[in-house]
């Protein structure tokens, strides 16, 4: 079931010369809507500025053009605070040199749970089983005569400080958006009454408007309301599934056209999917992915295979593979283009430990793979060298997307443990969610392992519950290790999440600073240079030594 809402909105001048509260809702497509969520926001701009009417018109303009040009895997909070913050600077700069000011509550709905960012006096309330509750708070000064005038607002203060509120959705239940005009003459005993006469949400809309002028309202009135009829999806996955309920496609045999592609072979099959390599019209090799035959009736599986796909497509870029559109296929699958190369895994097997330069240079691509993901909010959670091809055309690309984790999107099976046991942090063997610095831990292990074909806190084994210390020294193992380098793995891996790098940026920046140091081999110890030489050099000493304490001896 797909989240079902009802909305209604209503605005009037009064005794204004002009309108200067601004309404908006967005209500984008299913798919949009499933990641994305609906959009609703009022505005109050303050007259006495340049022009409150500008103000909050281009407010919520901005605002509902660029939050669905966001990435669609950004957290709801995250994405309102920047475009708000952007456009708290368009008003500072932009009122000829005075102020341009207005209030703002924006509350986007989405799946099973709502968020509001809210600076200054419009208020917002949660209407359900009779009870009327306000979720957001006044800015305006408590002092007698000041409680009209606002210490927060967009373009008032060049640093934007936003109230932001997260919560579950209730089944039947209202969200009340008002402007001043409305609340301030009403109260909120008027409007609760109202609003249980009025169960029709237009004819409530137009009676809380109306009502305040009645009673003697001065300002603009304003009121937007909506109502959730039926909860949404608690996650990507599930919404996806919902929208495409396609079949699986038949067993697809070599030389066979199936929609369009002409199929080679079967490449791989395992217990969760199955993939075959096809061509496009040009003969273009790609991989087609589906489900074994008897996944057909499992949910579950056919939302991960829809949401990989979904994720893919949001992170196009040369780090990873290109997802077609396939947009005539009736079936359950999708295709990403095939390259040629081998995976780090391979080649760590045909040429062992990878050499300083190439090791140096794999790591900063793959920093700045692992980046881009975080940046769009996606945890990959299962980076090991058998998922990076080193393609023949010289890119490092992070496959194989089928774990892939986006806070407020994805949702985990109870002691879920994804993942290869080996490159797995130590604080989700305890049950933490998942977090980029997980990630970075199986980066780290990932790269010491390329440079020294053993594991940081040596090989863990599936259903193993393991016991984390310090990390054994890359050094150990490569004595060639310049020290930055063995430092900046052991902090990678260290057992405590709070002692990793906190970015992947940070990390790669280290790693450039430390190359353009240089790749100078640290000194080997005469020890391991010459070890014959330095135990001959010691028996010799220590002989001579002896012969010198019996002379002394007999002499004695």
């Amino acid at each position: 079931m797909s989240l079902q809402l009802s909305f209604a909105e209503a605005s009037a001048i009064g005794p204004r010369e002009e309108n200067q509260d601004a309404l908006r809702l967005v209500t984008p497509d299913p798919a949009l809507a499933a990641s994305k969520g609906y959009l609703f926001a009022i505005a109050d701009g303050v007259s006495q500025c340049a022009d409150g009417g500008l103000a909050a018109r281009s407010t919520l303009q901005a605002l509902a053009q660029d939050y669905y040009a966001t990435p669609e895997t950004w957290a709801v909070a995250q994405a309102l605070d920047r475009l708000l913050l952007a456009q708290n600077r368009w008003l500072q700069a932009n009122g000829g040199g005075q102020p341009l000011l207005t209030t703002v509550s924006a509350l986007v709905v989405r799946g099973r749970r709502f968020t509001l960012a809210h600076v200054g006096d419009c208020r917002v309330y949660r209407w359900h089983a009779g009870h009327l509750q306000r979720i957001s708070e006044d800015h305006v000064w408590d002092q007698p005569g000041m409680q009209h005038v606002l210490k927060r607002a967009m373009g008032l203060d060049q640093h934007l400080v936003l109230d932001f509120l997260d919560g579950e959705l209730r089944l039947d239940e209202s969200f009340v958006l008002l402007s001043d005009g409305v609340w301030a003459v009403l109260g909120d005993t008027a409007i609760a009454a109202i609003l249980r006469d009025q169960p029709d949400l237009h004819s409530a809309a137009q009676t809380l408007v109306s009502a305040a002028h009645l009673a003697g309202s001065q300002d603009n009135a304003s009121a937007l309301l909506v109502r959730v009829d039926a909860l949404g999806e608690s996650s990507i996955g599930d919404a996806l599934v919902h929208l495409q309920q396609w079949p699986l496609p038949p067993a697809l045999k070599p030389g066979q056209m199936f929609e369009g592609w002409q199929v080679d072979t079967i490449l791989g099959q395992s217990q969760q999917s199955l993939l075959y390599r096809v061509h496009d019209g040009q003969q273009q090799p790609w991989l087609l992915k589906t489900l074994p035959g008897r996944l057909h009736d499992d949910h579950q599986a056919g939302q991960a295979l829809l949401a990989e796909e979904w994720f893919l497509k949001r992170v196009a870029g040369r780090h990873f593979p290109e997802v077609h559109p396939a947009s005539q296929r009736q079936h359950l699958y999708y295709v990403m283009r095939e390259y040629s190369g081998s995976t780090l895994a391979a080649l760590h097997a045909d040429v062992g430990p990878l050499p300083l330069a190439q090791w140096l240079d794999l790591a900063e691509r793959l920093l700045r793979a692992v980046g881009m993901l975080h940046r769009r909010q996606i945890l990959h959670r299962d980076i090991k060298p058998e998922n990076l091809l080193l393609g023949d055309d010289g890119e490092l690309r992070l496959l194989d997307f089928g774990l892939v984790y986006c806070p407020g999107l994805s949702e985990d099976q109870p002691c879920a443990l994804p993942g290869t046991p080996s490159y797995i942090a130590p604080e989700a063997f305890g049950g933490a969610a998942p977090t980029l610095q997980q990630d970075l831990y199986a980066v780290g292990v990932t790269l010491y392992f390329l440079l020294t074909g053993h594991y940081p806190h040596g090989e863990i084994e599936a259903f193993q519950r393991p016991r984390f210390g310090v990390p054994v020294s890359a050094s150990r193992y490569r004595p060639d290790l310049p020290e930055w380098i063995a430092q900046s793995l052991a902090r990678a891996v260290a057992a405590d999440p709070a002692n990793r790098f906190e970015t992947a940026e940070e990390w790669l920046l280290l790693l450039e600073q430390g190359e353009r140091h240089s790749l100078s081999v640290r000194p080997r110890p005469l020890l391991e240079r010459e070890p014959l030489k330095v135990w001959r050099t010691m028996a010799l000493v220590s002989l001579v030594v002896n012969m010198v304490l019996l002379i002394l001896v007999f002499r004695g």
